[in-house]
C-alpha cells in the first residue's frame, strides 16, 4: 500500500517501536491485508458484539437513513416519484424534477461537483462516511450482523457454532439465519427495483404473475441472489478490495485528516496490568487487552495507525473507553483524530489543500446553480433532413428542408410555437401544419421549410435564428444553418461569417 496512509502508519510504528523497550518487541509494518492468511485463503471474521455511546448514535443514524430509504419511492410530489433513478429509459428524477439525457452537461457538472465535495470531506474528516452513512456498513453492521448475534450469540458463540458438527441446534440456527437474511435481500432487491422503475411498476410485477412481467422477475431474483452473496459471503471484502473509495484513501488522507486513530504517545508502551508492577518499568495506558481488535469488523489493529481496512465504524473506539473507565483511565486513548494533532497537541482544519478544493467546490456549486437556474422546461432540436440541399420556388424563394425534435422535461403536456428572429425576410413553414403540442415527460419530431427570397441569399451558409416560444414567452434560441447557391470565392467569404455569427 502506496501514499500517505504508508507514510503515517510506517512513521509511527517507527517511533512506537522505539519507545517501547520494556516490551522488549519491536512492531512490524504489516504489508498485508488482515482477513487473507499467507496461503491466500480467506480468514473469517468473527467481530465482537460491540456497545458504547458511539455505537447507540450509529444506531439513531442507521434508522433515519434506513426509514428513509424504504420510504424513498413511496414519496411522490403531484403523483410523481421524489426520486427515480431510471438508467433503462435514461429518466432520472431529483427532487420532483425530471432530467434527460439532454441534461448532459447538468448531469456532468453535478458529478464532478460531487466528487470534489467527496475530496473535500475526505481530506478533512477521512472515512466517516463509510462508518456512519454508506448502505453496505450500515447494512452489514446493523442489520445483518444484528441478527447474526441474535441468533447465534457473540464472537465466541459464533465461533463454537461454526466448529460443532451439523446437529439439530446448529441446523436451526443457520436455516434461521440465512431465511432472514435472504427475506431482507429481497425486500432491498424491491426498493432497489423501485427507485429504477417506480414503485407502481414494482409492485404491479409484484402483484402479477411472473410470467407477465418475465424480465422484472429476472431482475428482482437477481438483485436478491447479489445482496444475499454480499451480506452473508462477501461481507467487508466489499470494502477491502472492491469499493474504490476506499481505495482512494491513502491518496486523499494526509496528516491533518480526523480519522478514528490510536494515541500511541500516551499508550505505548503498552503492557498487562499487574499487581506489583516494578518501579522501573513505565508502561502507558494501554494494556494491551485487545478488545479493539476483537471489536474491529474487519479484523485489524487500530494501534498498528490508519489503514486502509478501516472504516471509522467506531466500535474500537467504544471498546476501549469501556476498559479505560474500568482502569480508572480518561477516555480518548482512541478517538476521533488527526496524526498531527496526537503528534503536536494541535488540530489544524484549514489548511492550503483544503482551502484549495473549497474554492473549487463553491466555483462548481455556483456553476451548477447558475446551470440549474436557467435550464429550459422544452429542450429543442433542429438539424437539416439528410441528403437534401437547397431548393428554389417558382416564386423566387430559396428553400431548405430541417427535422425539428422538441423533449418535454416537465410532467405536463407543453404547446410551443417556432417563429424566425433573423434574418427578417427569411419565412418559417411547418409541413404538416399542425400545433406543435409535446406530450409530458416525452417528445415530438417535425418537418419544417424555412424560405428565403433568393435575392437576400448572399452566401453559401446563413445563418438563421428560431426563437421557441411558450406562452408568447421566449424559452430558447436555435441557430441553424442555411444553404444556398453563390459562387466558390463568396463561399470561403460566407464561411468565415457563418463561423464568427456562431461564435
Amino acid at each position: 500500500m502506496e501514499g500517505t496512509i504508508y507514510n503515517i502508519r510506517k512513521e509511527r510504528l517507527d517511533q512506537s517501536a522505539r519507545s517501547n523497550p520494556a516490551t522488549g518487541v519491536v512492531e512490524q509494518f504489516r504489508n498485508s491485508i488482515a482477513t487473507v492468511d499467507e496461503k491466500g485463503k480467506r480468514i473469517w471474521i468473527y467481530p465482537k458484539k460491540p456497545s458504547g455511546n458511539f455505537h447507540t448514535w450509529r444506531i439513531v443514524v442507521t434508522t433515519v437513513l434506513l426509514t428513509l430509504l424504504f420510504a424513498g419511492p413511496f414519496i411522490k410530489v403531484d403523483g410523481k416519484p421524489f426520486f427515480l433513478f431510471n438508467i433503462l429509459e435514461r429518466k432520472f428524477i431529483f427532487f420532483g424534477q425530471v432530467f434527460w439525457p439532454q441534461d448532459f452537461v447538468l448531469l456532468a457538472i453535478t458529478l464532478i461537483t460531487f466528487f470534489v465535495f467527496i475530496i473535500l470531506f475526505t481530506v478533512v474528516f477521512g472515512r466517516v462516511w463509510c462508518g456512519w452513512m454508506c448502505p453496505q456498513t450500515l447494512f452489514m453492521e446493523m442489520v445483518f450482523r444484528k441478527i447474526e448475534y441474535m441468533i447465534e450469540g457473540d464472537a465466541t458463540a459464533q465461533r463454537r457454532l461454526h466448529a460443532q458438527t451439523w446437529n439439530a441446534e446448529k441446523i436451526f440456527k443457520k436455516t434461521a439465519k440465512h431465511t432472514i437474511f435472504i427475506a431482507i435481500s429481497l425486500l432491498i432487491a424491491h426498493t432497489l427495483m423501485a427507485y429504477i422503475i417506480g414503485i407502481d411498476t414494482t409492485l404491479d410485477i409484484v402483484s402479477n404473475s411472473p410470467a407477465d412481467h418475465l424480465a422484472g422477475f429476472i431482475g428482482l431474483i437477481a438483485f436478491t441472489g447479489i445482496f444475499y452473496a454480499l451480506f452473508a459471503k462477501f461481507r467487508e471484502q466489499a470494502c477491502i478490495a472492491v469499493c474504490p473509495y476506499g481505495r482512494l484513501q491513502g491518496v486523499l488522507l494526509v496528516k491533518d485528516s480526523i480519522v478514528v486513530a490510536y494515541d500511541w504517545l500516551r499508550g505505548e508502551p503498552r503492557g498487562h496490568l499487574k499487581k506489583s508492577q516494578p518501579q522501573q518499568e513505565k508502561l502507558g495506558d494501554c494494556i494491551d487487552c485487545k478488545l479493539c481488535v476483537h471489536v474491529c469488523p474487519t479484523g485489524i489493529d487500530i494501534r498498528n495507525g490508519t489503514q486502509l481496512e478501516c472504516v471509522n465504524c467506531t466500535a474500537c473506539i467504544d471498546a476501549c473507553d469501556d476498559v479505560m473507565l474500568k482502569i480508572g483511565k480518561p477516555k480518548g486513548l482512541i478517538r476521533y483524530a488527526s496524526y498531527n494533532s496526537i503528534r503536536n497537541g494541535i488540530q489544524k482544519i484549514l489548511t492550503a489543500r483544503v482551502i484549495g478544493y473549497s474554492f473549487v467546490l463553491m466555483a462548481l456549486l455556483g456553476i451548477l446553480s447558475f446551470t440549474l437556474a436557467t435550464r429550459s422546461d422544452v429542450k429543442t432540436t433542429a438539424l437539416k433532413v439528410p441528403g437534401t440541399l437547397y431548393q428554389r420556388t417558382p416564386d423566387g424563394f430559396i428553400t431548405n428542408l430541417y427535422n425539428i425534435e422538441f423533449v418535454n422535461k416537465t410532467f405536463d403536456p407543453v404547446t410551443v410555437e417556432a417563429r424566425i428572429e433573423s434574418p427578417a425576410a427569411a419565412v418559417l413553414e411547418r409541413v404538416d401544419g399542425k400545433a406543435l403540442s409535446i406530450p409530458a415527460e416525452g417528445m415530438m419530431k417535425s418537418v419544417f421549410f424555412i424560405k428565403i427570397p433568393a435575392e437576400e441569399v448572399t452566401s453559401a451558409r446563413t445563418i438563421v435564428r428560431v426563437g421557441i416560444y411558450q406562452d408568447g414567452k421566449r424559452i430558447e434560441t436555435l441557430k441553424v444553418k442555411f444553404i444556398g447557391p453563390v459562387s466558390k470565392a463568396s463561399d470561403v467569404n460566407s464561411r468565415l461569417k457563418d463561423e464568427q455569427q456562431l461564435k
